[in-house]
């Protein structure tokens, strides 16, 4: 199985729909799924978060977190083993109705992927003034205010210090957006 899934061809001209799966089990109901030869997709992004001891490290999680999307055609499909796959909760309904995805938009999320299928999300840049909670290092735990950078990997923060505005320069890994 790929880490982000191919359509088969099994589906393939029928519509998409939502799944909802169980909580952290994407992975899980896309297998079965695809097990059961329905075309699913799950769309995978890679971000940086937190770890333990304050480093940095790349994720890999899916962009819809407990949704992953399935074609279905409602003539020659039978929909009623997707209730009891493993990993999948239910088929997201509005009213009787099945939620019905635009394929533009699945399409959309498809073409983003690159070679891996996974969609990179970069940090957001803070603008000078925003407010930021510095995650690591001495002064964890506090807000500041961003004021600029002061190389490649550093950045200047106002901390309100006894009662005091202190510049003070971080490395940009130890700040949060707050």
């Amino acid at each position: 199985m790929a880490v982000a899934s191919v359509v088969s061809t099994a589906s393939a001209t029928g519509a998409w729909y939502l799944i909802l799966t169980r909580p952290r089990q994407e992975r899980v109901a896309l297998e079965n799924i695809e097990r059961q030869g329905y075309g699913a997709f799950l769309p995978l992004m890679r971000t940086q978060k937190r770890r333990h001891g304050g480093r940095l490290a790349d994720v890999v999680e899916p962009m819809f977190p407990r949704y992953l999307f399935v074609r279905l055609n409602t003539t020659t499909d039978n929909w009623r083993p997707l209730h009891s796959t493993l990993g999948v909760s239910a088929l997201v309904r509005f009213g009787m109705e099945p939620a019905r995805v635009p394929s533009d938009l699945v399409e959309l999320l498809r073409g983003q992927g690159g070679e891996e299928g996974i969609r990179d999300i970069a940090r957001p840049e803070p603008k000078p003034g925003a407010r930021v909670r510095i995650g690591a290092g001495p002064f964890a735990g506090f807000e500041g205010i961003f004021q600029a950078r002061s190389g490649k990997e550093r950045v200047i923060l106002l901390l309100d210090i006894a009662s005091r505005a202190a510049r003070v320069e971080l490395d940009e890994k130890d700040i949060d957006g707050a």
